[in-house]
């Protein structure tokens, strides 16, 4: 009932064990509290919070356009709801390196579990949009560094994202990645974000690289091929995201339920791909509501 039962400082015990037991931990991309939900309960290990989502959510395109304080709200909202280990975009930090240190601790305070800042030049830019740029090593590094000495809680995973990689073609362009995510590890963070790998053996060549854990972004229609879990887990990932699939399903589906109602007036045809009532009261768990105050909430929420 209300909220998780697992305090923050639990949550964020708990991603650190699984990543240290070298299991590939799979996050979906929740896109309100109600998915997050949703996803503990299907079994997943843990819940991803996507500045991407944030974003359109608001109706705003993915360009550096949401605040820390926006970002740090929503993302507390949905950590509440779950259980599970919660990740969040933190973008670039939202500004200079004494902005990131504070966007940690908002997030800390939030809840979160842990989150990830990136190189891009401020305003970032969505990772598989073309041209992107990225800042100097120097101010990178800064960016981690500041991260890193602001967390009160050891346990809040600092991660960095590269970008780097696009900048370049070929091997130049995985080399560069390397290169700065080994700077990044060296600055203070506990896991690498390489963005836009074109290929398996991209993510291979960056685990051979480096002693932290690495998270794959598998993003429909972006640079990256979508790999499955079986195939990320042999090349050695440990963590896969799909930062908005499930706001693209929920969006696909609710235009064509859209268009349903203009063309015929009714939506009895979708019925069976819905979520039914009776599913929507146990999510939310009507029923706990109603043990705690049978005075306000006295609903008979059994499947008719």
């Amino acid at each position: 009932m209300l909220y998780a039962s697992t305090p923050a400082s639990g949550k964020r015990r708990l991603f650190r064990e699984r990543l240290a037991s070298g299991e590939l931990m799979r996050l979906p991309g929740a896109f309100n509290p109600l998915s997050a939900r949703l996803i503990e309960r299907k079994g997943f290990e843990g819940v991803y919070i996507s500045g991407a989502v944030l974003s359109a959510e608001l109706g705003l395109p993915d360009i550096g356009l949401t605040t820390s304080t926006e970002v740090a709200a929503r993302g507390g909202q949905i950590a509440a709801m779950t259980d599970l280990p919660t990740l969040i975009d933190a973008d670039t930090g939202f500004g200079e390196p004494m902005n990131v240190a504070r966007t940690i601790q908002q997030l800390e305070d939030a809840g979160v579990s842990g989150a990830h800042i990136e190189d891009q030049v401020n305003p970032k830019r969505c990772g598989h949009l073309d041209g992107k740029a990225v800042v100097d090593e120097q101010t990178a590094v800064k960016r981690i560094r500041a991260a890193v000495d602001a967390r009160r809680d050891p346990d809040f995973l600092i991660m960095a994202r590269t970008d780097i990689r696009a900048m370049h073609e070929g091997r130049a362009g995985l080399d560069a990645a390397i290169d700065r995510a080994k700077a990044l590890v060296d600055a203070g963070a506990d896991a690498i974000f390489p963005e836009a790998m074109r290929d398996l053996s991209e993510f291979e060549a960056v685990r051979a690289a480096l002693d932290v854990p690495i998270l794959a972004n598998m993003t429909e229609f972006g640079k990256s091929e979508l790999f499955s879990v079986e195939q990320l887990r042999d090349v050695g990932v440990n963590i896969v995201i799909w930062p908005v699939s499930l706001l693209r399903l929920a969006m696909g589906a609710a235009e064509r339920g859209l268009e349903d109602l203009l063309s015929a007036g009714h939506l009895t045809g979708r019925l069976d791909q819905m979520q039914h009532r009776a599913d929507l009261y146990d999510l939310v768990d009507y029923e706990g509501y109603s043990r705690f105050d049978t005075n306000v909430f006295t609903f008979d929420v059994r499947r008719p």
